[in-house]
């Protein structure tokens, strides 16, 4: 079990961090043509969300390893974590060069509004909280999948999407 783990992890932790590399170029494309971010003094605490997760998520597993054995239900959690990986891809493909771990605002562009945005307004904000629900489950790591949860759901419910809400829909300027 901890060999796959290991694998898993590895594999997302590099997903993220190419991630933040295309966020980084995308960022500065859209400055190039006149944009600017918003809430730019919340994203330290996404970044520390982020990172306690993983950090929660490799302690909790290892120190359940003696079992060694992953439970047997892990492949749905899995599955269901694989397809959110398939609805991430999109949601990047379908913003293009606008597609950002940070909130920028292009003046004058409306938002996007096709792939699964025709559906949802912020698909990749549920993603992520399938990502901190479902990942952990599927290594048993009941606790750190319930506690990232909450926290992940107030971060977003309470902060990031009414500050996008805001400033990309309604068009106001906030720093």
């Amino acid at each position: 079990m901890l060999l796959f783990f290991g694998f898993v992890m590895c594999a997302v932790v590099l997903q993220r961090l190419v991630e933040l590399l295309v966020a980084v170029r995308n960022a500065r494309f859209i400055r190039s043509k006149g944009g600017y971010e918003v809430g730019a003094s919340h994203y330290k605490y996404i970044v520390l969300l982020h990172l306690l997760f993983f950090l929660s998520l490799i302690f909790e597993v290892v120190s359940k390893s003696s079992a060694m054995v992953l439970p047997s239900w892990w492949a749905v959690p899995f599955s269901l974590f694989l397809i959110a990986q398939g609805l991430r891809y999109w949601c990047i493909r379908c913003l293009g060069k606008r597609w950002n771990t940070r909130i920028f605002i292009l003046p004058g562009v409306a938002p996007i509004k096709r792939g699964p945005y025709r559906f949802i307004r912020h698909p990749n904000y549920l993603v992520v909280s399938l990502e901190v629900l479902l990942l952990p489950l599927t290594f048993s790591a009941v606790t750190t999948a319930l506690t990232f949860s909450l926290l992940n759901a107030w971060l977003l419910l309470r902060i990031r999407i009414p500050l996008e809400e805001a400033s990309v829909y309604a068009g106001h300027r906030e720093s």
